[in-house]
């Protein structure tokens, strides 16, 4: 063992567990058509000369969508090489100016989004079965779920997960106005951390995702996110300038939120596997280790959503759920169970007013720039969820994409944050201290903390594929959305398509890491999270016209109405004597 050395080992263990996610990805199933070998289905994009194959791919794409997104990127990162501190400056400076400016609207639309989404939910509306009352949804409902969870988050939870708790209890919220480090620290600390990734942030993705299917699956629009303009443009014109620009944005959005979360991921992954072992990555490791995930999401994504796409986020929800039991069984489980069910109630107490909170630095820095990514992601993570959805109602879209998969996000911040600060406090381990030693890095937080636990060698080693099976999911989804919505109205992408299209986002990441500027491409994004925000508006005023002109007396049942249905009937008998009270 020593002979190979840390770099050889980890090489060799990455190419093993990344070639296991390829051939999980790669295996047939039933759905092969059967007059065509399965060798004849993965080879297809490879017939044909070069010129040939490249001419299709352009001809298929809208030159708008494909073009505008690739210059912008091309653009920037020129501009990083010859002027990389002006860039920078400018860059942070307008993202600077449109979260300040923008702050009160997208918390706005936050809270919108949340309120939308319990209409939806306990209105008759949510009634609405998408694609007719005789059509069965596609995927089973464990499916349905590991899918809509993995697209819409990548393995930022990872990272966070011991972290954001932290970073709170050491700077409180300003919210609750309580000392740094103390135990009421800790509440507001867990509080503030189920937030960030709760209810909001995964309304933003159902508020542009349920117009989208509803457009789509009952008024014939196409699957794409333009669709949320049906009521103001019809579905037979969805052409226009407008919709294209909503197109567009979403792609350079998609690309550039995943493909920078990929290089940042990437570099976080190796910084704590160097904190960790000691074992540096040097100059080419980044480069190996984007590329190897670039390799596997992309074999992923032209496997199709039946095999790879599917596969792999099954497996994710299951180490998701494997990790977070064995932390909880051998962490700290009374501090975890009393700290995390009083958090869970001041979450519900102080939801509303902690969403109308605005004042301060602290809210621009935190929660505004989580809502501006959260709508940053919504294009790609809505119109998978739109995908998804035929056959679903309404109600059963909301349960699933807010109140699930918050359930499981909020799950995960409460074990892993408040294992990590009764750890903190206990003084068994100084994670801050970790934190600070590498520059305020939070990839090195949840080293420390499985190293003092037992079985923290098997953690580590959840915790590490984790991070691989997150990012591949979310890019294996983004990769496919991308493709969907540069491909030309009617036109469904090919393997071709959605190679080229991972390829874009593997180079994008691969750029980040070889001229650097990932935070300020990432900052980049965000700004798109403000335009998202104004379009969820609009959605949720064009889903409300649909709904009430279309849906309106045809017999849809409130959730109030089917839990009163359900109750047992109480009848009183006036024909029956009263009890003799004396008896």
């Amino acid at each position: 063992g020593d002979s190979l050395g840390g770099r050889s080992w980890l090489g060799l263990s990455l190419l093993f567990f990344g070639s296991g996610l390829g051939y999980l990805a790669a295996l047939p199933y039933e759905g092969v058509e059967a007059n065509e070998t399965y060798a004849a289905s993965l080879l297809r994009v490879r017939r044909g000369s070069l010129r040939s194959l490249l001419s299709n791919l352009v001809s298929l794409q809208s030159p708008i969508t494909l073009g505008v997104p690739v210059l912008v990127f091309a653009l920037y990162f020129v501009l990083q090489i010859l002027f990389p501190e002006t860039t920078v400056e400018l860059v942070n400076s307008l993202s600077d100016s449109v979260l300040r400016g923008m702050g009160p609207v997208l918390l706005g639309a936050v809270l919108l989004a949340v309120a939308y989404c319990a209409v939806l939910l306990l209105s008759s509306w949510g009634d609405v079965k998408l694609g007719g009352d005789d059509v069965e949804p596609t995927y089973t409902y464990p499916t349905y779920f590991s899918l809509v969870f993995t697209a819409g988050i990548a393995a930022g939870i990872v990272f966070w997960g011991p972290a954001e708790a932290l970073f709170h209890y050491r700077q409180p919220p300003p919210y609750f106005d309580v000392p740094a480090r103390s135990d009421a620290a800790v509440g507001a600390a867990l509080v503030y951390a189920l937030f960030h990734w709760g209810l909001s942030a995964w309304s933003a993705y159902a508020v542009l995702g349920i117009p989208i299917a509803y457009f789509v699956f009952e008024r014939g629009a196409p699957l794409r996110g333009s669709s949320i303009l049906t009521p103001f443009l019809g579905a037979d014109s969805l052409d226009s300038p407008w919709s294209q620009f909503v197109d567009t944005l979403a792609v350079f959005a998609t690309i550039g939120g995943i493909a920078t979360s990929i290089a940042l991921v990437s570099q976080q992954f190796l910084t704590g596997v160097e904190f960790q072992w000691g074992v540096p990555p040097g100059g080419v490791g980044p480069v190996l280790f984007v590329g190897g995930l670039a390799a596997v999401f992309v074999l992923s994504a032209v496997s199709g959503l039946h095999r790879g796409i599917r596969r792999i986020a099954g497996l994710n929800v299951v180490l998701f759920g494997l990790f977070g039991v064995l932390l909880f069984a051998v962490g700290p489980r009374g501090f975890v169970v009393d700290r995390g069910t009083e958090a869970v109630g001041a979450y519900l107490l102080y939801f509303l007013p902690m969403s109308l909170f605005s004042s301060g630095s602290w809210v621009t820095e935190w929660t505004v720039w989580n809502w501006a990514w959260w709508f940053s992601w919504a294009p790609f993570a809505g119109l998978f969820l739109a995908a998804l959805s035929r056959g679903r109602r309404i109600r059963t879209i909301v349960l699933t994409s807010v109140g699930a998969t918050s359930a499981a996000t909020g799950a995960w911040f409460l074990v892993f944050g408040g294992t990590s600060l009764s750890m903190q406090r206990s003084g068994t381990t100084d994670v801050l201290a970790a934190i600070e030693a590498r520059g305020g890095s939070e990839a090195v937080a949840g080293y420390p903390i499985l190293s003092a636990l037992p079985l923290g060698d098997l953690l580590l080693f959840l915790f590490l594929a984790l991070i691989v099976v997150f990012i591949v999911t979310s890019a294996d989804t983004s990769t496919l959305i991308a493709a969907l919505l540069a491909s030309r109205r009617g036109i469904a992408p090919s393997r071709g398509t959605i190679a080229l299209w991972g390829g874009v986002q593997g180079s994008v990441a691969l750029a980040v890491i070889l001229v650097g500027g990932g935070e300020t491409l990432q900052a980049l994004a965000v700004l798109t999270g403000a335009p998202f925000a104004v379009l969820a508006v609009v959605a949720m005023i064009g889903l409300s016209l649909a709904l009430y002109r279309e849906e309106r007396g045809q017999g849809h049942t409130s959730l109030v109405r089917l839990v009163l249905d359900r109750l047992p009937d109480i009848q009183t008998h006036h024909d029956v004597e009263p009890p003799d009270r004396e008896k």
